[in-house]
């Protein structure tokens, strides 16, 4: 895993020729949205490496994908399928994968020539082709990198990918912090510090926290032997769903003011227009904090659906002989669930949308853009590094079990 993680650290350091950095890192500063862009890619896009992408197109075809599943019965059937229909539904999505990070290195390329300083030295056709399908096949290259990750079961691979991205720049970050470190914002450091601690401290409680519910099941006499008669729980998680709503909505964010850039010089006036109002409301940081948000407790809310089917639980359960006490089994135990689920998760997902859009209320509130870290970034850190450490220490204890 190591290795891997390398070998994409060493990627998002080869930049593609035709681009001017010191431009394009000043292009980054002023701009919040392609910030979070580059969050994705661990500073591959403000490299302008063969990475720049990240695994940005990809996320987005997972969230297409599992849309489509919810909304087409032959997707549904095939994801009920077990490891075969999950197999399909992959290869499905790293397809989608491809066109998707064509449109996004060129809508990439197109913004970037719009830049008030010359990004985008090398303009001819040729080029840009060759650069569209150099982002492409790195995008290719670092998926296939975070799926072999997530097969040795040490965690999800882009989470880990991101995760790498997000460390590696923690030590440039604090080095530049204190270069430019002034006593006069003696007070700022200490509110981030404090925040720094209540974030992590937050994190690691709601990762932890969950739900039980009781379970018992009935005894039963087969010949001279008798089974169950035990008493259990079901156990549901304050945050079922880790980082993944919070990538989710970085990835929606994204695309309105990605695509309202292709419009600002439409012949249409109420086109052009209208581009100018969308990117003018992301750059809003009011507008911008209350869709993060909205966006991140309904993706909390989506992806638990996804991964969480309270209907097969109960079929389970009453198949196994078990039942909650004082809840009747099939359906009455599904709703039961459903609701038990639906208000332990709100306390999540208003968690991770206040983690955030926290950057944006401490930068509002104290008038700075100097964190080192943002919020966004602190979470996906603490709560990969929690996944992989119970990923390694489940690890370790099949293989003592495997070994008595």
């Amino acid at each position: 895993m190591l290795a891997m993680l390398f070998i994409f650290r060493l990627t998002a350091h080869i930049p593609i020729p035709g681009v001017d950095l010191e431009n394009l890192k000043a292009f980054f500063k002023s701009n919040q949205i392609f910030g979070l862009m580059n969050l994705f890619t661990g500073g591959g896009m403000e490299n302008f490496s063969v990475v720049a992408l990240g695994v940005g197109p990809y996320i987005t075809a997972s969230i297409i994908f599992q849309l489509l599943v919810m909304i087409i019965p032959q997707l549904e059937a095939l994801s009920k399928e077990g490891e075969y229909g999950r197999q399909k539904i992959n290869q499905y999505t790293r397809i989608l994968t491809v066109p998707l990070a064509f449109l996004q290195g060129y809508a990439t390329i197109i913004l970037l020539r719009q830049s008030p300083k010359t990004v985008i030295t090398s303009t001819s056709p040729l080029s840009i082709i060759l650069m569209i399908i150099t982002m492409t096949a790195g995008t290719i290259f670092i998926m296939w990198i975070g799926e072999l990750i997530s097969e040795k079961k040490i965690g999800n691979g882009i989470s880990l990918l991101i995760f790498a991205g997000i460390v590696s720049r923690l030590p440039t970050s604090i080095s530049q912090a204190f270069v430019s470190f002034d006593r006069a914002q003696m007070f700022n450091w200490i509110i981030y510090a404090i925040l720094a601690v209540v974030v992590i401290a937050g994190v690691v409680v709601v990762s932890e926290g969950q739900r039980n519910i009781p379970v018992t099941y009935a005894k039963r006499i087969r010949g001279m032997r008798m089974f169950g008669g035990t008493a259990t729980h079901l156990p549901i998680r304050v945050n079922m769903a880790g980082v993944i709503p919070i990538i989710f909505a970085i990835s929606i964010i994204l695309f309105p003011p990605m695509i309202a850039q292709f419009f600002i010089g439409a012949q249409t006036h109420l086109i052009a227009e209208a581009a100018k109002w969308i990117i003018a409301a992301f750059q809003n940081r009011i507008f911008y904090g209350v869709f993060y948000f909205i966006m991140v407790v309904f993706f909390t809310y989506f992806y638990t659906a996804v991964i969480f089917h309270p209907e097969q639980i109960s079929e389970n359960l009453q198949k196994q002989g078990g039942f909650i006490p004082g809840i009747r089994p099939g359906k009455p135990t599904s709703d039961y669930l459903q609701h038990t689920t639906t208000r332990v998760i709100f306390v999540g997902a208003l968690f991770l949308g206040a983690i955030a859009v926290l950057p944006l209320l401490v930068q509002e509130f104290l008038g700075t853009n100097s964190l080192v870290i943002g919020g966004t970034s602190l979470l996906i850190v603490v709560s990969v590094v929690i996944e992989t450490l119970k990923q390694v220490q489940s690890q370790l204890t099949m293989r003592d079990y495997e070994g008595l």
